[in-house]
């Protein structure tokens, strides 16, 4: 059983007083009538429209159409013979909710046309009657010809921002699931190697500790400095969970760099401060894991950094003067780069020469849909 106020349409753009309002004075019209015979058959009349307009205006299918049908004629009938057009105001709302295209523009076209046609002829055959009426009639014309426009594209405009909150809504989980297997990456890398060498160590000491106490001391001695080492990586990774700017980090990498004595540069010709916050995290962290890679694997001197800027993307380039040459196979830490880019629709460029090695990103100022979705 619906409540009592979903007896007015839902959905029409006006607040539930101006509706109640707006389907009241139909039947304050109707009363300034004196013939009985006409108040009857104007109240009834009414009442079957707003019935039919209650029972098929949130409906879908031929039900609308039906519906339509019904009041065209309702509408058609209570404009000629007692010169009262704003039912053509409510069929306007109703025509506006049409979703399909052609319904839409065929409903739009009868109602306009027949609306038009019944205020002629009824113009034609009481001109007192629609002379006194002739303002509210321009009015109902220009209503029928401009709610129903207003109406569908009001409607579109709501539905383009749902579909633009889902999208940014599943952006975001899948920025939340590639976070969880950065962590996941980042403990195997970082903690695992060394859990398993405290594990084999501590084997080791209770092996050697009744038999060499000097070995079993350094090997528990290598036990601490790799257990302290283990609790800094992990202060770090939960430190890096949190959000870094692409400032922070690049200040952040070129200590890094420093500190492992890489002579390095950084060219900032780009202007990021309006890219979305997560595109400027998954450049940070790309940035971060280029660099990680240039400390840890390329046995470079000299790492250079650019950030640069297109009509429509934000640039970043790594290039390093390490080893050069031969094949080249994608790690864990550039499947990773290409696994965060893909959320923001960025891409991963790499190319590597005798000189040494060059990575380019490449990401959009604007986040947006991936083709595939």
């Amino acid at each position: 059983m619906r409540d009592w106020y979903h007896i007015f349409a839902k959905n029409t753009g006006l607040s539930l007083y101006i509706w109640i309002v707006f389907c009241v004075l139909p039947f304050y019209f109707i009363f300034r009538s004196t013939a009985s015979l006409e108040i009857f058959f104007g109240v009834a009349v009414t009442m079957l429209f707003f019935i039919v307009f209650w029972l098929t205006y949130n409906v879908r299918g031929p039900k609308i159409y039906i519906g339509l049908s019904i009041e065209f004629a309702i509408n058609i009938l209570m404009t000629y013979l007692f010169g009262y057009v704003y039912f053509a105001l409510f069929i306007a709302f109703y025509v506006g909710i049409i979703r399909n295209r052609t319904g839409f523009i065929s409903m739009y076209v009868i109602h306009l046309v027949t609306t038009i046609a019944a205020m002629v002829i009824g113009f034609i055959d009481n001109y007192s009657l629609f002379l006194n009426h002739l303002p509210f009639l321009i009015m109902t014309v220009l209503g029928v010809i401009l709610i129903p426009i207003g109406k569908r594209n009001r409607i579109q405009t709501e539905e383009l921002e749902f579909q633009l909150a889902d999208a940014n809504q599943r952006i975001a989980e899948l920025a939340i699931a590639e976070e969880r297997h950065r962590i996941a990456r980042d403990l195997h890398d970082t903690l695992g190697q060394k859990l398993s060498m405290i594990g084999m160590k501590s084997e080791l000491s209770s092996k050697l500790i009744d038999k060499d106490n000097d070995k079993a001391k350094n090997e528990l001695k290598d036990i601490q400095d790799t257990s302290r080492q283990a609790l800094k990586e992990v202060r770090e990774l939960i430190s890096n969970m949190k959000y870094i700017s692409l400032d922070e980090e690049i200040k952040r990498v070129g200590g890094m760099l420093d500190m492992a004595d890489i002579d390095n540069d950084t060219t900032i010709e780009a202007e990021y401060s309006h890219v979305p916050e997560l595109t400027e995290n998954i450049l940070s962290m790309c940035l971060k894991e280029a660099v990680n890679n240039v400390i840890r694997h390329s046995g470079a001197a000299h790492c250079s950094i650019e950030l640069l800027e297109t009509k429509g993307d934000i640039l970043l380039k790594v290039t390093d003067d390490g080893k050069g040459g031969g094949s080249f196979v994608y790690g864990n830490g550039l499947e990773g780069m290409k696994e965060r880019l893909s959320f923001v629709s960025g891409e991963l460029d790499t190319i590597r020469t005798m000189e040494g090695f060059e990575l380019n990103i490449a990401v959009p100022k604007v986040l947006k849909e991936r083709e595939e979705d």
